[in-house]
């Protein structure tokens, strides 16, 4: 349980220190997709709906670009998707590290690691 509580912790505050740019990237996202919808006829629902599903790279085809100009700004969509992604990734996984090196430390840890090493070492 601790290690849960340490990784949710590290997590949300690295969402908290790059919360700047998140919201920024979010914000070229759908300001992209509302001009796409308007430009496709869609409702603003539904662009903001195919917008979300393009930037998650999920692509369910049910709305799709038909013109040149939107298929284009359909990939900056998407592109822009997979920043916000790789951002997202990055911080679960140095929130995980820190909790691992954190976790580790604890007495507890230290002694079963060692204990497991005196039986591999009794066993040769």
């Amino acid at each position: 349980m601790d290690f849960s509580l340490a990784f949710l912790g590290y997590f949300f505050h690295g969402l908290y220190l790059v919360g700047p740019l998140i919201l920024f990237l979010l914000l070229i996202i759908l300001m992209l997709g509302q001009f796409v919808g308007r430009i496709e006829n869609w409702s603003r629902f539904d662009a903001v709906y195919w917008t979300l599903i393009t930037a998650m790279t999920v692509g369910y085809g049910d709305f799709r670009p038909q013109q040149r100009l939107t298929k284009s700004l359909s990939l900056v969509i998407a592109f822009t998707g997979l920043i916000l992604t790789g951002i997202t990734v990055a911080i679960a996984l140095d929130a995980a590290t820190r909790s691992f090196k954190e976790y580790r430390q604890h007495d507890a840890v230290k002694q079963y690691e060692q204990a497991v090493v005196n039986e591999v070492s009794e066993e040769r």
